[in-house]
């Protein structure tokens, strides 16, 4: 499934990942790495030149990168959440123009789409003779991936209307300035900073979606995409987390004085600790699977996606982000009790999986989740199909 390629990048992104961490800022080399392996084609359809995977297997590409490096596998992540916005929300034309440009330039897609950043307003300029599209100003926050990208995926509110515009932009148009203004606990090379916008020109030919068409569907099947992205994010991590302290406990963990075990990693408190990591992994990881596989028979079904369909997907989604969440702050919590006080050493960085998960964890309320399965346990209430959702 993995090209030797990919393999190779995954050996030697770890053994720079902990150093790459503690620096933090923009990953330019490494994000070099990534796009020579080709990954930037995964989802781009055969017809533009992309490699055409299926949302399962690119899924599980994020899962092995995350295990690495979580702060890489959600910048790729969300390289190919745009391309999968464009195939959503593009017109044919818009799709074969700015496709084909990713694979002949192998180009790096950034994300100005955050739907509760509402600051960034769009200016119809379709009254004036000279002019089409939309003059935006303003800024976005939590725009991952930005820093170092060629081209961007945009939203942006027009007064009087709820919806907002989406468009595609040249991440080096005029009045478009990348501010590197990132600096959170975990997720530190993500280049999730904001971008400001000064009279940017968002030309009527890029415009996806105007702020009065309606949405169908399939449109808003993108939120269980982007949901997918975080299940496979965290189920990476607790994977990388588990590997990690199995592999240190084996090396280095020595027996507790009140044990009756020779080896460390025979203690029966230690081994009901990896096997409860085990169990809620393996769980967590097949519930990814399983929504990633109902995600692409919906995809598929393009614009005949029926809402029942939809919803289908989005329980599934929810189920599994509910485990997956548990699952990794449950192991890169308990990581440390298998590896010991010396396992605490900063030059071994493991607190670097819990500082990474915890940070995104924090992007929507797990309660919300929650609720939503509640109502369709209780009442068969299909989840709504808002950002998030």
């Amino acid at each position: 499934m993995f090209s030797c390629a990919f393999k190779e990048a995954l050996c030697t992104l770890e053994k720079t990942a902990v150093a790459r961490d503690r620096q933090g800022g923009h990953a330019a080399p490494e994000k070099a790495l990534l796009r020579d392996a080709g990954l930037l084609r995964l989802a781009i359809p055969a017809q533009h030149g992309g490699d055409e995977r299926s949302w399962p297997d690119i899924y599980q590409h994020i899962r092995a990168l995350a295990a690495v490096d979580s702060a890489l596998a959600h910048v790729l992540a969300f390289h190919q959440l745009q391309v999968a916005t464009v195939l959503i929300y593009g017109s044919p034309q818009q799709q074969r123009a700015w496709l084909r440009r990713t694979t002949d330039e192998n180009g790096w897609w950034g994300n100005a789409l955050n739907p509760r950043d509402t600051r960034l307003q769009a200016l119809p300029l379709a009254h004036k003779a000279a002019a089409q599209g939309y003059e935006l100003n303003g800024t976005k926050g939590f725009c991952s991936g930005t820093r170092g990208s060629h081209y961007l995926t945009v939203s942006a509110r027009v007064e009087g209307h709820s919806q907002p515009v989406l468009g595609l932009l040249e991440t080096a148009a005029a009045g478009i300035a990348v501010k590197d203004d990132w600096n959170p606990m975990g997720q530190r090379q993500t280049d999730s900073g904001s971008v400001q916008f000064s009279q940017v020109h968002l030309h009527a030919s890029a415009v996806m979606r105007d702020e009065t068409a309606s949405n169908t569907a399939f449109h808003t099947l993108r939120n269980c995409l982007a949901q997918l992205v975080l299940v496979n994010l965290f189920v990476g991590v607790a994977q990388g987390a588990r590997q990690h302290a199995r592999d240190y406990a084996l090396q280095h963990a020595k027996p507790w004085l009140g044990s009756t075990v020779e080896r460390a990693t025979d203690d029966p408190y230690l081994l009901r600790r990896m096997g409860e990591m085990q169990a809620q992994i393996s769980a967590a990881a097949l519930m990814a699977d399983h929504a990633a596989a109902l995600l692409q028979k919906a995809w598929l079904r393009g614009e005949h996606l029926a809402p029942s369909e939809r919803a289908e997907v989005a329980i599934a989604v929810f189920e599994a982000k509910v485990m997956a969440h548990r699952c990794t702050l449950f192991a890169t919590q308990e990581m440390f009790d298998v590896v010991g006080s010396r396992g605490t050493h900063a030059d071994l960085g493991f607190d670097r999986f819990w500082r990474n998960v915890r940070t995104h964890t924090l992007h929507d309320p797990l309660d919300y989740k929650l609720q939503a399965l509640g109502r369709w346990a209780v009442y068969g209430e299909e989840p709504s199909a808002v950002n998030y959702n």
